[in-house]
This record gives C-alpha cells, structure tokens and sequence, in this order.
C-alpha cells in the first residue's frame, strides 16, 4: 500500500499540472487502499476533479464529508464497500461503478439512488428512471404510511418539553419502522432506513416556529389595488371554421415517424425576398391556433380568390427599415403600472452588449403538403435550436433549428437553408418542440455519452422522442388523452419533460435515458391541474425545480414543482396567480386574462404578453413572489419594471422569446413584422414617463415576390427563437414558411 501525498495526487493525476486544485482525472486504481489511507483535508483540495478511480482496492466505505463538487464519475468496483451512505455528500456524482463488491445489497443499490440525486449511470447502466422512482413515488408512498401510523398512534405532548420529544422521537421512529410495510422484502432493510429519517424531520417540522400567515395593512392595500374581475368565457373566433368537424384526438392505429432522406426534404422554398412597404389587406383572417379547441389547418379561413403561384428563387439583399414614429398604440398612464422604488436590476452578464444588425437570409416552405411550394395554409407553431454542450459553447452558437407544424418536423441549417432531417407522422398535427441531452450507455464498461434528442407532441396527445444526429425516431408515449400544446424540459434534470395538454393539465415526466438500442422507459412523476388551456411553460432558470409559470388562457398562474419534500403529492394546485395592471381595464369586449408570450430574460427579469394589450410587461419575479397572495384568490401583482410598446392587434397567440445572453427581447405581429428589443438595463427614467420602451428596431417583411410580382403578404408571426449568441433569428409563421435572418457584422 502505498501513502497517499500530494506528490502521489500529482503523478496519478491528469492533466498534468502543479497545482491539485486544477486536476480532473484522478486514477487511484490497484494500491490496496482501505478507508484510514484516505486523507480527507488533502482529498478535499482537488476541488476540480471530475473522474476517480478507486477499482481494485480494500475500501469497506467511502471518507465521510468529502466533499469534491465538480465529481461527476466515481469508480469503486472489486473492492470490499459495505456501507455506501459515506457517498451522500458527493453530491453532483453521475455515474458510478460497485461491481463485484460482495457486500452490496438491493437495499444498497435504492439508498445510493435516494443519497445521489443526480445519479443516472450505474454499473454502466442507465437508471435514471428508477432512481427518480425511488426518489420520489417510492418516498410518498413511504411518506404516506408513516403519517398515517403519527396520525393514529401519537400527538405532541403538552406541556413540549426536551424529555418529552426524545421519547416521543424514539417511540415513534420505532413504530414507523415497524408498521411502514412497502415494497419487496428485499429492500425492507431499506424502507426502514428510509423511513427512520424520514420519521425524524416529519417530527421536527411539526416542532418548527410556525411561520406568520397573516397579511400586514401593506399587503392589504396592494391585494386591494389590485381586485380582479371574474374571469369570463373567451371569444372564439368562429370565421370559417367548419363547427362540424371533431378536432378532439381519438385513439387510432399506431404510426412509427418515418424519417425521411434528406433529399426528399424540401430545402429552400422557391421564393426570392424584397423588401416592400407593408399594404393593407381587407382579407379576414382567422385567429390562429389553440383557442379553445386544438388548431387545425384544414379548417382554416380562405384568404382570397386568387391561387398562390410557384414562385421562383433568386438572392438579393435586403435593408432594414427602422420603425416609424407613428406606429400606433395606446396611452398609457403611470398610475396604471405597480413598481418598485428601490434600484432596478441589470442584466450583468450582458449590460456591455449592443445592438445587433439583422438581415433575411432564407425563406423556407419545407412543412409543406406534399413538399408543394404552392402551400399557404400549414400553420407552423414552434421553434427552438439546438443547445450546445459545454465542449461546444466557444464555438459562437448553434445554428441548427427545430420547426414544427403540419404533420412534419424538421432541422434546419440556418447559414445553408439546408433542411438536413425531415419526420413525417401521417394524421399528426404537431403544435410544440424541446431539445434536450439524455445519456445514452452503451454497455461493455464505456463511458455513458450524452446524446441531443427532440421531443415533439400535438393533435393526438403522443411525445414523439427522436435522436436526430442518428436519424431515428426512437419511441413515443401518450402524454395525454387529448391534444398537446406546451413541451418543456427542465435545463437542470435534462430528462424531466413537462407537458401541457387540453385537458387543461401539466405532467412532468422522467424519460430517462436510453441505451446503444435506443430501449428507454418513462415514468410520471407529478401532475398539475391548471383552470385553462397552458400555453407556455417557463422554469426559472437558476432553479427550474423549485417552481414553474405557466401562462395559460385565463392567466399566468405559479406552481411548486418541488418533489421529495414532505407535501409531495403526484397532483398539485396552484401556488398562487400573478395579475397585470391591464386587468383593471375589462371590460365586456375587451378580456386581458390570455397571457400568450412568456420568457425570462434574465434570472429575475420576466417579459410576458397579455392578448389583445399593445404592450410587453417586464416585471421582477422575485419581487412579485415575495409578496403574500391573497387567501381566497391566491393573487398577487406583478411587479411591473417597464412596458415595451409593441403592436395593437386582436390575433392571439404570437408568441415572444428572448435572447438573455444578448439582452434581447423579439415579438413577431400580425402583419410578418419582427419587434426587437435591446434592454441591456433598465433605467428608472424609463418608468417616471409612464410611456413604453419603443422598440430598438421593427423588422420589415421580407415580402417574398413571384415572377409577376405578386406578393406573398405579411402573415402572422406565430413563433420565434434566436441562438444564444444571436447570430440567427428564425421565425415561424402561420402561411407555412419558416424565415431566417442573419446578424450582419458591424464594420
């Protein structure tokens, strides 16, 4: 056995380097090493390890209190481990190896999977989905039981006193561990572990300080300010719409996604781009997508008399025309706005950007019916582009896109206009996308690699699941017995999927990873009731497990999607719903309830967008949740910032997006117009005013011409999304064409 030094660290090891501090592989391997050989205050200095080896020694357990947080991969297998609770404060471990330890038990296997919470890979294998089980369906059950035996048996004593609570303590947790009967008896030694602790801090927090519910006069005042009023069935648009046909999914036979070749994708639509003044058309138009009943491009309104001609391809530049001082819009008060004296927030990481420049590059048709470019009615709803791992981050951004709509799904090379993977799902109406990295293990003792998958839902209610780089759509599962709306994953626990549907729910699932045959397994895990159709989905991002906002037909309403804690329930109801200064102006015709654009800008600063209010609202999320919602309603104000002026339309559902790397803030209108937002800070002058932040710029559209010059009018907008480093902006429409234009380096 050989001493472990620093030396020793240093040689063992890599990269290379001096300093301990700045090592990441660490290969301890075959030096017959036991626990007392383990010196944790020189362990505790490779603060930057991320791979260890520790095969083929004698370690009973683990160093207590090692704490290395960048360790994501640890090796313990052939060695003689007989109690893995020493690992819990390894808390970021991915993947771990205990083979051919003969001590470790089934019960072992479940209580490493509750101690790691971000362990995905073990013995080489994918067990995310059954971690997730045991950390949370499990654990309710658990906790269920163990209530039940408090609720029974046993109260707090009166007088409290610390005699008293130690007995109790110890009767109870003895009781519990007892009667608590769940599982097969091969975990049983597990379920008791389990419930003992779990006995433990349920007792505790029935002893805690209970906290002040009562509202002070201040909050009072604001719940008064801020009254709602009754929220009232929606105006549906019925023009053109045949009321006869059924737009609710049935079961049907299954349908495998066909992947098509690549050169039967249709690639840049024959559509050459000019810039011309915006005409107003009489034409009436439907209001696009998701009211009320699922959207269907078959029961579209007619746009007029005339066929769409095929229109031919040729390049030219554009030049961009900066928005006019006589956009319409309303006046707005400062009365109307609740804000915050105090400093206003600035977006840090970006407060040094500046504007961009952005010109049309392509215009795409590739959703198209039967890849005809004479299609003008598919609707296309969502767009997100491929996330980049870290390995890639420096590369500038992605510029690869996801589209969705009709019955296809399609990536996009936005600098080529090259539709590089097509899927088709015949009698498939997809209305939402997410990109995601799930791991996929290979066996054999290889590494786990990460791999970027696409998930997609609509009309039927399926998640269609597909690994694109590999060309396969490699499973589906039924998310809903009715149409899908909103897809989301958690950025943090990449394989939680949130789902929205029309019956007015959210589901978060865990999809697990998958293996080198694409075998995966899902799991549901918690279900929220919303009062209305969610339309987005948004997570906070710095910590997108704790609660979610979901904008919804009839408001914007918060949720705590925390699970393992001691109200965990699978169905959950709101935590409370946060209101708009605009409410105040209902009225019969008038309904401001819709919130169809949501996103973070930063990690406090939200935009989001009321139907039928020409305005966008910034507001501070944390300053709005610290408030105290009101006991009946559950309602809180948002604290508005600022205000950007933005179109004045009755079209729902033209979604926002923004650009937080960038300090970017993009809405597209009814008319094919992009609304950029530059908002690098805000500035309190901005606020005294009362009058909304103009836009940085108003992008024009790009009106594609035929040969004979006719033009294709500006459509709505439905969607749109930028890279992380803007480089590309891609907007979706509601005429079947995907537009992409490209940030122009400033000389």
């Amino acid at each position: 056995m050989e001493k472990i030094t620093e030396k020793l660290l240093l040689e063992k090891g890599s990269p290379k380097t001096n300093k301990l501090d700045q090592i990441k592989t660490l290969n301890l391997s075959r030096l017959g090493l036991k626990l007392q050989d383990l010196p944790v205050k020189l362990l505790s200095r490779l603060q930057t390890l991320e791979r260890w080896d520790l095969s083929k020694n004698r370690l009973q357990e683990f160093p207590k209190n090692l704490k290395l947080p960048a360790l994501r991969y640890l090796d313990l297998s052939d060695n003689q481990i007989e109690d893995v609770t020493t690992l819990e404060s390894l808390s970021s471990l991915e993947e771990v190896k205990m083979e051919d330890n003969i001590y470790m038990t089934v019960s072992d296997n479940y209580k490493l999977m509750s101690l790691l919470p971000n362990l995905r890979i073990y013995n080489g294998k994918d067990i995310s989905t059954a971690a997730n089980h045991v950390r949370y369906v499990y654990t309710e059950n658990l906790m269920t039981r163990m209530i039940a035996v408090w609720e029974k048996n046993f109260g707090l004593p009166d007088p409290i006193t610390a005699e008293k609570m130690a007995t109790l303590e110890t009767d109870f947790v003895n009781a519990a561990k007892q009667q608590v009967k769940f599982g097969p008896s091969s975990v049983s030694d597990f379920t008791k572990w389990k419930v003992e602790i779990m006995a433990r801090e349920y007792l505790h927090s029935l002893t805690e300080p209970k906290k002040e519910t009562e509202g002070s006069s201040e909050s009072t005042t604001t719940k008064e300010n801020c009254e709602l009023l009754t929220p009232r069935k929606r105006k549906q648009s019925t023009s053109g719409v045949d009321t006869n046909i059924n737009l609710t999914p049935r079961k049907r036979l299954h349908t495998e996604v066909s992947a098509s070749p690549v050169k039967d994708s249709p690639r840049k639509s024959s559509l050459r781009l000019k810039l011309q003044p915006q005409t107003q058309t009489n034409s009436i138009r439907m209001s696009p997508c998701k009211s009320g009943q699922p959207p269907s491009t078959s029961t579209r309104a007619k746009r007029g008399a005339e066929t769409p001609r095929k229109l031919q391809q040729t390049k030219e530049d554009t030049t961009h025309i900066k928005q006019k001082d006589n956009v319409s819009r309303k006046d707005f008060k400062a009365t109307e706005l609740k804000r915050d004296g105090d400093v206003l927030p600035t977006i840090k990481s970006c407060s040094q950007t500046k504007p961009v420049s952005l010109k049309p590059l392509h215009v795409l048709q590739c959703h198209s019916k039967q890849d005809s470019s004479e299609d003008f009615s598919t609707q296309l709803w969502t767009c997100a582009f491929q996330p980049l791992s870290d390995s890639e981050g420096n590369g500038g951004g992605s510029r690869l896109v996801a589209t969705c709509g009709g019955d296809s799904l399609c990536v996009i090379d936005c600098e080529t206009g090259m539709v590089m993977k097509k899927y088709k799902v015949p009698g498939e109406e997809f209305f939402s996308l997410a990109w995601s990295t799930v791991l996929m293990s290979r066996g054999g003792g290889a590494p786990a690699q990460p791999c970027k998958i696409l998930a997609a839902g609509g009309k039927r209610g399926l998640v269609k699941l597909i690994h694109p780089r590999n060309n396969v759509a490699y499973g589906e599962f039924r998310a809903s017995r009715k149409a899908l709306s909103v897809l989301r994953f958690n950025h943090h626990r990449e394989n939680f999927l949130f789902t929205g549907s029309y019956d007015n729910k959210i589901v978060m699932w865990d999809i697990g990873g998958v293996d080198s045959n694409y075998n995966f397994k899902v799991v549901q895990l918690l279900m929220l009731e919303i009062g209305a159709t969610p339309l987005h989905i948004c997570l906070l991002p710095a910590s997108p497990s704790s609660h979610l906002l979901t904008a919804c037909e009839d408001g914007l309403h918060c949720f705590n999607t925390q699970l393992g804690t001691n109200n965990t329930t699978k169905s959950r109801q709101k935590d409370m719903e946060i209101t708009f200064p605009i409410y105040e102006k209902e009225d019969k015709d008038h309904d401001y309830h819709t919130i169809d654009g949501l996103n973070f800008l930063t990690d406090d600063i939200v935009a989001s967008k009321n139907y039928m209010h020409g305005s966008i609202y910034l507001w501070s999320w944390s300053r709005t949740k610290s408030q105290r919602p009101n006991k009946k309603s559950r309602t809180v104000c948002a604290v508005v910032l600022a205000e950007l002026q933005w179109t004045n339309t009755e079209i729902p559902y033209l979604a926002l997006n923004t650009c937080p790397g960038q300090a970017y803030i993009v809405c597209g209108d009814d008319k094919g117009r992009i609304w950029t937002y530059h908002i690098p800070n805000l500035h309190k002058s901005s606020l005294q005013t009362g009058k909304p932040i103009l836009p940085t710029e108003v992008l024009e559209w790009p009106t594609p011409v035929s040969k004979d010059l006719n033009k294709v009018e500006g459509p709505s907008i439905n969607s749109v999304a930028m890279d992380p480093e803007l480089q590309y902006l891609v907007a979706l429409s509601d005429k079947n064409m995907v537009i992409v234009w490209k940030r122009e380096d400033s000389s």
